[in-house]
């Protein structure tokens, strides 16, 4: 089933192991315009946030890098819908062998929207690629920031989702891999809600010192879609 993300939109076939989240789309809207050079997506499942950008900004090329064989090739058949086949490629490989994977310092931006929950939390899925996609079986956070540090340009930025809960290790694990936080905002269901997501953007090799970015919300108070999610998604 090919799922249009709103009229004359991306198109995205559906994939069990990595569904259209929110989490993705929140990162998409939350990275700065990149208006070209070279993407990252870490663990780009389906490719969504990679294929979102790449529209989003014509002049960029992505590369998505995946571990699991059926959700790589989803995310080629979603840029062959969207037709950017040319500047979407994917890499199949684990990722925490970035060194032998990937180039060292070819990336403008890095992105990635990795397992939340660490392994043998209990909340893992039995199905072995929702468990990959959900818990660190097959990389931790710290895996994926020593990928993205690797991977990223002197100066360039990374970006990543993940959650509140965890939000204390995510910052510091980046900083210690050389990713200095420097934008962080939090994403809540409605007002007066704890926080459900953290995003957090990062500079390779930056100063130190962080702006925390207005809250998101993704309805107001009376449940209604909220002013940034109908810019995000197009709605009225």
């Amino acid at each position: 089933m090919v799922n249009e993300f709103w009229p004359g939109g991306p198109k995205f076939i559906r994939d069990a192991a990595f569904p259209i989240g929110t989490d993705a789309v929140m990162l998409y809207d939350f990275v700065r315009q990149c208006t070209g050079g070279k993407i990252c997506d870490l663990g780009c499942g389906s490719g969504v946030i990679g294929i979102m950008l790449a529209l989003k900004n014509p002049k960029v090329r992505v590369l998505g890098v995946e571990l699991q064989k059926s959700s790589a090739q989803i995310a080629r058949e979603n840029a062959a819908l969207n037709g950017i086949s040319d500047r979407f490629s994917v890499t199949e490989g684990d990722m925490r062998n970035f060194k032998g994977l990937l180039p060292a310092g070819e990336f403008d931006l890095t992105v990635s929207n990795p397992p939340y929950f660490p392994e043998n939390s209990g909340r893992a899925a039995r199905e072995q690629s929702l468990a990959f996609a959900r818990s660190e079986g097959a990389c931790t956070l710290s895996d994926v920031c020593s990928a993205a540090a690797y991977i990223t340009r002197w100066g360039g930025r990374f970006a990543l989702v993940h959650k509140p809960e965890r939000m204390a290790e995510a910052i510091y694990t980046m900083h210690i891999c050389g990713l200095e936080p420097k934008r962080l905002r939090l994403v809540h269901h409605r007002p007066g809600a704890a926080p459900n997501l953290v995003l957090i953007e990062g500079r390779r090799g930056g100063n130190p010192g962080m702006s925390i970015e207005p809250p998101m919300y993704l309805t107001d108070s009376e449940g209604n879609d909220s002013s940034d999610v109908k810019r995000i998604y197009h709605r009225p």
